[in-house]
């Protein structure tokens, strides 16, 4: 959603409330600019908020606001899918020697009891997701497009 309209239509009602009074029209004018970048954020804050009263309320996954220039939007995030999908290939396993450290080995092992699966079976879920992200990279085009979550 383009907030530029919402902040038109605040000016344009400032403007008319102000009437004939040069001074006051002038003193406008002069702050337009602060007015604009600070009422800019306040909306952004109100999304932000609804945003976070929206994922009170959903079952799963979250809501998110997402930022580009004037523009935001409110995007629903589902939960990652924790089932690990069936292997692609005709059956046939392959033995691979893992090194880590402790600490992550036993981060993975509470993540795997956690979701009820085996460490085997979250270390092939994650390299099957991770190499199915490095896919859908290549397709996409690069842009400057960040994201992420921020709160002001």
């Amino acid at each position: 959603m383009d907030l530029t309209p919402h902040l038109e239509a605040i000016r344009g009602d400032l403007e008319s409330s102000l009437g004939s009074d040069d001074s006051l029209a002038a003193a406008l004018e002069r702050m337009a600019r602060p007015l604009e970048a600070s009422l800019h954020l306040r909306l952004l804050d109100v999304l932000g908020d609804a945003a976070l009263e929206l994922t009170e309320q959903l079952s799963g996954g979250h809501a998110e606001v997402r930022v580009s220039g004037k523009d935001a939007s409110l995007i629903y995030v589902g939960e990652p899918d924790t089932r690990v999908p069936p292997p692609d290939d005709d059956g046939t396993t392959a033995r691979v020697t893992l090194r880590m450290p402790d600490a992550l080995k036993a981060t993975l092992e509470e993540a795997a009891e956690t979701i009820g699966v085996s460490v085997n079976a979250l270390l092939v879920q994650s390299a099957q997701t991770a190499v199915g992200r490095m896919t859908e990279k290549k397709k996409r085009p690069a842009g400057n497009r960040i994201s992420g979550y921020a709160h002001s």
